[in-house]
């Protein structure tokens, strides 16, 4: 797509680049992340029907050298409700190409389709407008930004739609987190994400871990209640994910790294922005650790390092 480097160093300008698409013929605007784009294909070979697929958003398998990758339809999933019972396949893609996103979370490759692949649009993090906390389980979008021509520009909760799609993921955490120990300290652990899912995630392995915490939902949040509220020998820790609207954890770990009265605090990246460029760059920021997203044997490890 675009060399990873250039990519990643945007975010040390607080910028982002989300790759921007339709799911259907001169549609409405959607946009992800494009470090969470592996690939963009028009796939056209045999599409393997999924098992038990109870979601109905989920197209199949697809064979792309030599992996086996699911694949959401992203406009079902669109129009999925938790609590309506419709026939999703009225609701699919239609196109004459099958296109199809690659994308990785944490390793684990999931296809998306789509309509069609717009372009990569650059944005400033306080250009991205938030969604307000509403609690709509049935919310599909973290927030929105403005296009070229200044339509609105959604971007899709893409954390939210892997946990729905493969439910075994927060399973799996859940177990996990039967094995965790507490970590006696009187210190504060401040925690920060856009994603709903990972912050609830999160919530749980602080419980299981004894400690007392703060969410926010971007790294301005964060920042805001260290500088006004927080005395420096109270953190514990900080763990960040790295792509967040308004305040990316890139200029997080700038600002605390940077501050005399702060620097000493532990920053950890919690992030699916697993490239090791990434590791990279938030290493050369003096980031104290970087674990994959919400790992909660992985997360107990690293703070009971720092703590």
């Amino acid at each position: 797509m675009q060399n990873i480097d250039s990519i990643t160093t945007s975010h040390l300008r607080n910028e982002a680049q989300f790759l921007v698409f339709h799911l259907e013929k001169d549609g409405d605007l959607f946009a992800i992340n494009i470090f969470k784009v592996k690939e963009i294909i028009k796939y056209n070979d045999k599409i393997t029907d999924m098992i038990q697929d109870s979601k109905g958003f989920m197209e199949g398998v697809v064979s792309v050298r030599e992996f086996n990758i699911p694949v959401i339809d992203l406009r079902k999933w669109f129009y999925a409700k938790s609590n309506l019972n419709i026939n999703l396949a009225n609701y699919a893609v239609e196109s004459d190409s099958y296109i199809v996103m690659v994308c990785d979370f944490s390793g684990i490759l999931v296809g998306i389709r789509i309509y069609e692949a717009d372009r990569i649009l650059t944005k400033k993090w306080g250009e991205i407008v938030r969604n307000e906390d509403d609690g709509n389980p049935d919310s599909k979008t973290i927030g929105y930004t403005r296009f070229l021509d200044d339509r609105i520009v959604q971007i899709v909760d893409i954390e939210k739609m892997a946990v729905e799609a493969f439910p075994w993921i927060e399973e799996g955490k859940n177990q996990e987190l039967e094995g965790l120990s507490k970590i006696d300290t009187h210190k504060h652990i401040l925690i920060a994400d856009d994603s709903k899912p990972v912050l609830n995630i999160m919530g749980k392995i602080m419980e299981k871990l004894g400690l007392k915490y703060f969410l926010f939902n971007n790294g301005q949040e964060l920042l805001n209640f260290i500088y006004s509220n927080e005395a420096p020998n109270h953190i514990g820790a900080i763990i960040t994910d790295l792509e967040m609207p308004v305040t990316s954890g890139f200029e997080v770990i700038k600002q605390i790294k940077s501050s005399k009265e702060y620097s000493h605090i532990p920053i950890i990246v919690n992030s699916s922005m697993s490239g090791k460029s990434n590791e990279e760059m938030a290493k050369s920021l003096n980031a104290d650790g970087f674990i994959s997203k919400s790992n909660p044997k992985d997360i107990e490890l690293g703070l009971k390092k720092f703590l």
